[in-house]
């Protein structure tokens, strides 16, 4: 593998260059693999990593996880490569007790609670005045987030120009639509397609967390949207065109860095008389179908539109519709087994309840191992992530590099 580095012109002087957006997707756990991504993308660009390296992205959009690494990248967007290293300490450190309660008495007071109201619930109405909003109670990561983000650094970098705009999304469960919140340093016009809408407004802890509250497992956080109140939940949710954000805020170039492996189906492991599907192996499909599906639909339409642009009249398209160049990056490995391998990593509790849903790293009848590629927020597991970030896009290092030496085009 021949890796070459391209370089960019520090902050600080004038460099015209075609907008370029960021989209990071939701995930979970998954998320790690974008900062080894980004790593690599950091390390190409400029190898010796100067403090005055100039962002690379003009427009940086996150969902769900992808949102908390979006907003971190942006708030030390003076300093992108001193941003990752930071965001990749922090993965790399990472344990389950940061990210959910995972201690017997959180456990019982959410999990254990909410299982036992969903089997017998019906026949004490009286308890479900009491009863958990989530299976697991997320306010370790609330704590995390206020003590590594400073918001005052993102307004400072919108102001000085090394970024243009950071936009989170999250879903209204009171309204049904899908909400994008953006900050931008010029003012942008919002927009409102169906069932969806843009809402401008300074960034805060309360947007990564409704980005990330992912349903059933995380409880919906509320939110202000023109005055009033919405509970929200995780972004992914209803989300039909995940790179529309980057879009709408003038991107005229987007790198896309996914956390779905390409075929995440699975045909090797099918049986012949397959087992009725545990609790885990639904959930894990059923966040799969929330995570992964929109972005390989938005892809694909975007390279449509991009053929009909090529295809067509130059004086007969619209005057809103722009060809738009995307590098999408995704894992190149399955990460279900990869999990499962790193469970017993997990505080003994939180294996427990899993087990109880039908999570299992039995090597003769593994299970559940999609849903734990969400939830298991523990070093071993992000760290080789990262590694398999950093290496998928060292192995795609020319065609990263054309990408943003033509954006200085």
């Amino acid at each position: 593998m021949s890796i070459r580095h391209v370089e960019v012109t520090p902050a600080g002087r004038a460099c015209p260059r075609t907008p370029t957006g960021l989209v990071l997707t939701g995930g979970g756990a998954r998320a790690a693999y974008q900062v080894g991504v980004l790593s690599a993308i950091m390390e190409l660009l400029d190898p010796d990593w100067h403090s005055r390296f100039q962002n690379p992205f003009d427009i940086i959009c996150g969902t769900s996880a992808g949102a908390i690494n979006a907003a971190a990248l942006a708030c030390r967007a003076d300093r992108p490569h001193l941003g990752v290293r930071r965001i990749r300490r922090l993965w790399s450190s990472l344990n389950t007790d940061m990210i959910y309660r995972a201690d017997a008495p959180g456990l019982i007071r959410t999990g254990v609670r909410w299982l036992g109201l969903l089997s017998l619930g019906w026949m004490y109405s009286g308890l479900t005045r009491k009863r958990p909003h989530s299976l697991l109670d997320n306010t370790p990561m609330q704590g995390l987030l206020e003590r590594v983000l400073d918001f005052s650094n993102l307004r400072s970098n919108l102001e000085s120009g090394s970024l243009s705009a950071l936009a989170i999304t999250a879903s209204g469960y009171t309204s049904g639509e899908h909400l994008t919140f953006y900050q931008a340093h010029t003012p942008i016009e919002p927009w409102h397609r169906y069932l969806r809408l843009a809402i401008p407004t300074p960034i805060g802890i309360e947007h990564l967390m409704a980005s990330s509250a992912i349903p059933f497992v995380f409880p919906a956080r509320q939110v202000q949207v023109h005055g009033k109140g919405e509970w929200c939940g995780d972004g992914s949710m209803r989300q039909l065109a995940p790179i529309s954000p980057a879009i709408h805020l003038g991107a005229h170039r987007v790198m896309v860095i996914g956390t779905g492996y390409r075929d995440d189906t699975h045909p090797e492991n099918r049986e012949d008389s397959p087992p009725y599907p545990s609790l885990a192996q639904v959930g894990g499909h059923a966040l799969s179908s929330i995570f992964l599906d929109g972005l390989s639909a938005d892809v694909e339409r975007l390279q449509r539109i991009n053929y009909l642009m090529d295809h067509a009249d130059p004086n007969g398209a619209p005057p809103t519709v722009r060809r738009i160049e995307v590098l999408t990056i995704t894992p190149s490995q399955s990460l279900d087994l990869m999990a499962l391998e790193h469970l017993h990593d997990m505080p003994a509790q939180a294996r427990a309840l899993f087990r109880v849903l039908g999570v299992s790293s039995d090597p003769n009848r593994p299970g559940g191992g999609a849903l734990m590629s969400y939830l298991l927020f523990e070093a071993g597991y992000t760290k080789r992530l990262i590694e398999l970030g950093y290496a998928d896009t060292m192995r795609r290092n020319d065609e990263v590099i054309a990408f943003f030496r033509e954006a200085q085009a």
